[in-house]
């Protein structure tokens, strides 16, 4: 779970990270001397509060539950040891994207089929609220050390349907640099990348929200903290 807010001067208090993530896996493997397991992984994700496309906070582009994911598939993965190394490939993955509100699946957000209407705009079918996918999942995370007291941190996952414009591939990765001052303090540099064709991006043209294509979505950050380890 993560949620942060920004407040600058004279820009109004904004939304910088919004998610609630979980992810179970299920692994056998033949013996203990192996790395590789047979492996079926479940994977939740949507968010707390309402998003906006700022500086417009009139209009919600996303909300609870509009989206969220569920990834459920088999595969096989490699786990080190350590746990950090590993490698998960899945050839049958499902991907069932929710969005529970109606004006928002109206619009077919997140690649949902949207409303039908009629020439005189009058609503003649609900969009759908649900979109399932059938593809490929590579997931992979790879943690080290390189320095005392520094250690890197990645995690990327790749997803393309199957079905639907098989080899366009959705994206989210993400790293952490993690520096550890002294006991108590610690500096984290992060960057988190998103793409995926599905979510179109809104920009605000002549005071008016206008729909564009997908675009790949940047975080950077900058963070010192205080740590009590207990």
């Amino acid at each position: 779970m993560r949620y942060g807010l920004n407040k600058q001067d004279g820009i109004e208090l904004r939304k910088t990270e919004d998610a609630f993530q979980f992810n179970s896996t299920l692994g056998y493997r033949n013996d203990t001397l192996s790395n590789w397991y047979h492996s079926a992984k479940f994977n939740f994700n949507t968010q707390f509060t309402n998003g906006y496309s700022y500086p417009n906070k009139n209009i919600s582009v996303s909300k609870p539950f509009a989206p969220a994911y569920i990834f459920l598939g088999l595969g096989a993965e490699y786990a080190s040891k350590k746990k950090d190394e590993m490698l998960y490939l899945s050839p049958f993955t499902s991907k069932i994207t929710f969005v529970l509100d109606q004006r928002l699946a109206n619009m077919g957000s997140f690649g949902v089929v949207k409303a039908v209407y009629d020439l005189n705009g009058n609503l003649i079918s609900e969009g759908e609220r649900s979109k399932v996918e059938l593809g490929f999942l590579l997931t992979a995370y790879y943690k080290k050390e390189i320095f005392k007291n520094i250690t890197f941190e990645n995690r990327l996952s790749l997803y393309s349907d199957y079905i639907n414009n098989f080899g366009n591939v959705d994206v989210d990765y993400d790293m952490v640099l993690d520096l550890k001052v002294n006991e108590y303090v610690k500096t984290n540099i992060g960057l988190h990348v998103i793409y995926d064709d599905d979510i179109k991006a809104k920009e605000e043209i002549d005071g008016a929200q206008v729909t564009v294509g997908p675009k790949i979505q940047l975080k950077q950050v900058l963070g010192v903290g205080l740590v009590y380890e207990f």
